[in-house]
């Protein structure tokens, strides 16, 4: 039976309600937010103020994407998810190299030990430490994805050590997988290399793919099986062409079950909370408004009910 899994336990797929597909809810002070101070998004009262106004708006679920020892603060998490009443989903995984110092354990353990701390993480629960100590203490707070990701280069061995791994653990457990490309590299490799490793493409969405403009890349993309999420939609410089919505006027007449739509909010310059924006609430408005105004408000249903609750649903799992 399907089944989603969020921090404070399973619901059944309709239960999302309105999902957006990639967000950061929680970044703790970590490593990633040395060099980028503005990522830091650990006030718990600030962001439980923006998650309630995007629950009074239909907002229901979020999916969050701060993997394994990078700022993931899964007892955060739970917090604002109960303040709130809004669903979270929280990752396990591992992130871009550039996110986790240069002798991080991530180079070290094999590709059978990553897997096995992503499957606990899973079906145990993620540790309150964040596997930063050398005490592992679990919380009842369990991950309900696996995240990887690929930089500008080809992927490299050390990544496929890690896409090994991932989807060993996808296999064993059922959870979906979601990954980050940057700038909608590499997607198609990606996609390949899932493939070949025997992963359930129908349950693998690829991020930030609407930062790529060759329609036919994402049209060779999607008819692999995989899901794509576009969250460059308020990104696009004041004057140029907008190609998020550009890409969804040629894609969603035909590719409509395979799109899902996300903020991406990592910095807190983008939180009206923070007292940045545009805020979470983006979607629920000024995109809603220009999706009618392109006539494509007919499928905001499948990229925002239909389409995440079969990509984040659980399959096969005991």
């Amino acid at each position: 039976m399907s089944f989603v899994r969020t921090v404070l336990g399973d619901i059944q797929p309709h239960e999302m309600g309105l999902t957006y597909s990639h967000e950061h809810v929680v970044i703790e002070e970590s490593f990633p937010t040395i060099a980028n101070p503005d990522f830091v998004l650990n006030n718990t009262e600030l962001i439980s103020t923006e998650l309630k106004e995007f629950y009074q708006l239909g907002g229901r679920t979020l999916v969050d994407t701060m993997p394994a020892n990078c700022g993931r603060n899964v007892t955060k998490l739970a917090t604002v998810s109960r303040n709130s009443s809004v669903n979270i989903i929280a990752p396990t995984g591992i992130h871009l190299e550039i996110y986790y110092p240069p002798h991080h354990w991530r180079y070290n353990l094999s590709d059978e030990e990553l897997a096995s701390l992503f499957v606990k993480d899973i079906i145990e629960g993620i540790d309150e430490y964040d596997y930063g100590c050398p005490i592992v203490k679990r919380t009842p707070h369990k991950a309900g994805l696996i995240k990887l990701a690929t930089g500008d280069e080809s992927i490299t061995q050390h990544q496929r050590k890690i896409f090994q791994s991932v989807v060993s653990a996808h296999l064993e457990t059922g959870a979906p997988i979601l990954t980050h490309t940057n700038g909608g590299k590499h997607a198609i490799a990606q996609a390949e290399l899932f493939l070949k490793l025997g992963a359930d493409l129908n349950h693998i969405v690829l991020s930030h793919i609407d930062k790529n403009k060759d329609t036919g890349y994402h049209k060779e993309l999607m008819q692999t099986g995989v899901y794509v999420e576009y969250d460059s939609h308020f990104r696009w410089k004041p004057g140029e062409e907008n190609w998020t919505y550009t890409l969804l006027e040629n894609l969603l007449p035909e590719y409509s079950s395979r799109i899902v739509i996300g903020m991406d909010m990592a910095r807190n310059t983008y939180w009206k909370s923070y007292g940045g924006g545009p805020g979470l609430v983006f979607l629920l408005t000024t995109f809603r408004k220009e999706l009618a105004a392109r006539n494509l408000d007919a499928y905001f249903e499948k990229l925002f009910f239909t389409n995440p609750q079969n990509l984040y649903s659980f399959k096969n799992i005991s």
